[in-house]
């Protein structure tokens, strides 16, 4: 059994899929590259497949992950460009590893977002951002399936800086970006949450849908505020640990020689 861990993408027009869409067409993506996937048990068996902290429907992602099973080995890269291939535009696999260590999802401690606003100037959205992060909580409310819930949207932002950006609106109207460092808590806070918490503490109601993208999730450095690949430990354990018999009988196939051979010739 092996386990291949992947790096995958929202892009474009494909935000606005749900992630029940993107189980569906990564499904499919399984079976026209023909990977050998385990199964779970039962009547109706299923590929295993472990989906970690998915974004919200309606906003990109450059970081998305998850875990794959399978029942036979298979190269990491190779598996990557043939799931990419199967994949529609936009839906990418950037990045595959084998799993080397345990707890993926432990490691998706906090995610960091940019948030498009336009029609917003600069100065604006740094009064706002002021205005959030002098708070000491921002209550927000939030509709859920069992009814309207209210959560401190302060406490998860580890950071958030606003700036301004050359629209490339043909109106030439102004642009503001916020950057912000989301931790995962319980609730769990959104870019949405963040939003509106600015609108509480400073006004701010951007004329049109803010455009949201994540851009990386991983550890947190409570520090700096940066955020860390997540499989970096699985590379790190692939490079420390010893060759595989595997590995040493393809290269000597690829030299050509074997130890008894290299002996007779001395």
């Amino acid at each position: 059994m092996q386990r291949i861990r992947l790096r995958y993408t929202k892009r474009g027009r494909l935000r606005f899929t749900s992630h029940r869409d993107f189980q569906r067409a990564f499904e499919r993506a399984l079976r026209r590259a023909e990977v050998p996937m385990a199964y779970s048990a039962g009547f109706t068996p299923h590929p295993k497949v472990s989906y970690a902290n998915a974004a919200p429907t309606g906003t990109g992602s450059e970081a998305e992950y998850l875990e794959i099973q399978l029942a036979a080995h298979r190269d990491p890269e190779t598996l990557r460009a043939l799931l990419d291939e199967s994949l529609p535009d936009g839906l990418d696999v950037t990045d595959a590893v084998e799993a080397r260590t345990s707890g993926l999802a432990d490691r998706l401690q906090a995610s960091v977002w940019e948030i498009r606003l336009d029609g917003v100037e600069a100065q604006t959205a740094e009064r706002a951002v002021e205005a959030f992060l002098a708070a000491d909580e921002v209550q927000v409310e939030r509709r859920t399936k069992n009814g309207i819930r209210t959560f401190d949207a302060r406490a998860a932002v580890a950071r958030l800086e606003a700036a301004g950006h050359d629209s490339d609106r043909p109106d030439g109207k102004a642009c503001a970006i916020l950057r912000l460092v989301v931790r995962h808590l319980t609730p769990a806070v959104r870019p949405d949450d963040v939003l509106s918490g600015l609108r509480a503490t400073a006004d701010l109601a951007p004329p049109v849908p803010a455009a949201v993208t994540r851009l990386a999730q991983g550890l947190l450095d409570e520090e700096t505020g940066a955020v860390t690949d997540p499989l970096a430990p699985d590379r790190d354990a692939a490079t420390a640990a010893p060759p595989t018999a595997a590995g040493l009988s393809a290269a000597k196939a690829t030299s050509g020689a074997s130890p008894a051979a290299g002996e007779g010739t001395a």
